[in-house]
């Protein structure tokens, strides 16, 4: 097993290489969508309104295969290696998510976007099948020492409130037009819609030497403003890897996100996971509680036993990498470095440690993972 870093913003340049190369990271996850274009984030960061706040990808041409390349090219001057590129800018597929007429046009973007990644030397790209995208979090003080962290509090929101029209994930693609009706995407037109994304595209990425990564549902409640989520079950992703048979339709493993589902063992899904060999990398986040309501917490601080999750990743065998995510912010100049670089740490310390951690204390306990419906 490997510990990486995931860059994004500003961080995918030399000074955010370095940082990785400098805290023990080896591998990195790449975030190519610019969040935070035109968005006005101050309201989400001051505690006043629900987030995460997307900007707008209107007009950003999809990426190429030099920008990929030279994007490569500059973490390896660092020693690092590309895991993976992580999620599509909306603006490349959202009338694949919303099945609407330029689908087929955008499924062909993706197409040559994934061969591109593969040419430079990406072999994963995460992603998450998703209208509403990651939404309902609440910036609270309640990590440890009153650190900031998200908070998701489904009381204390209006998971309800329906998506803005010409956006998805967000993130706005077009401008919006008054006169449109709430957007309402049903479980079933979901799944279609997946599997539409899912045969088209698996086999481009196998050719292409590129496994493409489920990121399962955050927060992974049963709707969200009006639309259905896809895995906000652990068992759902049996579902998901059942729609096209192959190596290259894997798994984006969040621990967090599994472990906030209501009905999951975060113990027993990632022992069922890592067995069947579809891990492509980890998420290595920790949590306390479950939805309808939860906190992020430190990675030494939450319900789950993240030496247990190792300890399980190591006896399946499973080689490839974890990388911090969504880290409390401790209260310093510099509050995203030093959370991931205590994160790193802490990470480093059980992966260069694994074969003295001892057996697995959670096999005998472990409910059996059940089909979903």
């Amino acid at each position: 097993m490997k510990v990486g870093l995931t860059l994004s913003g500003d961080l995918i340049s030399e000074d955010g290489a370095r940082f990785a190369a400098q805290i023990g990271a080896t591998d990195v996850v790449v975030h190519l969508t610019d969040y935070a274009r035109g968005a006005d984030v101050s309201p989400y960061l001051t505690g006043g309104r629900v987030g995460p706040i997307g900007g707008d990808c209107t007009g950003v041409p999809l990426w190429s295969y030099e920008r990929m390349a030279d994007l490569v090219g500059m973490l390896r001057r660092h020693g690092l290696r590309p895991a993976a590129l992580e999620n599509f800018s909306p603006n490349f597929w959202h009338d694949v998510l919303l099945d609407g007429p330029e689908k087929r046009a955008q499924i062909e973007g993706l197409k040559r976007l994934v061969r591109d990644a593969g040419r430079a030397g990406i072999p994963v790209i995460g992603y998450n099948f998703s209208i509403a995208g990651v939404w309902g979090w609440l910036r609270r003080p309640t990590a440890r020492g009153g650190a900031f962290t998200t908070v998701f509090d489904i009381d204390a929101i209006d998971p309800s409130e329906p998506i803005p029209d010409g956006m998805v994930w967000n993130m706005r693609y077009r401008g919006g037009r008054a006169s449109a009706p709430p957007l309402r995407v049903s479980d079933a037109e979901l799944w279609d819609r997946l599997t539409f994304f899912l045969q088209e595209l698996v086999p481009v990425a196998a050719e292409a030497g590129v496994t493409l990564a489920a990121h399962p549902d955050d927060p992974p409640a049963k709707t969200l403003r009006g639309t259905a989520r896809l895995v906000n079950d652990p068992a759902k992703y049996d579902r998901l890897l059942a729609i096209v048979d192959s190596p290259a339709n894997a798994l984006e493993f969040c621990v967090g996100s599994l472990a906030e589902m209501p009905g999951g063992d975060i113990y027993a899904t990632t022992r069922h996971f890592a067995g069947l060999g579809k891990i492509a990398y980890v998420h290595f986040r920790n949590v306390r509680g479950k939805v309808p309501r939860y906190e992020e917490t430190f990675v030494d601080d939450g319900d789950v036993d993240m030496t247990e999750i190792v300890r399980i990743l190591r006896d399946a065998g499973y080689d490839g990498v974890l990388v911090p995510d969504h880290v409390p912010e401790l209260a310093c100049p510099a509050p995203w470095h030093t959370g991931h670089a205590y994160t790193v740490g802490f990470m480093r310390a059980l992966l260069d440690n694994r074969d003295a951690l001892g057996p697995s204390w959670s096999a005998a306990k472990e409910p059996q993972l059940t089909a979903a419906e």
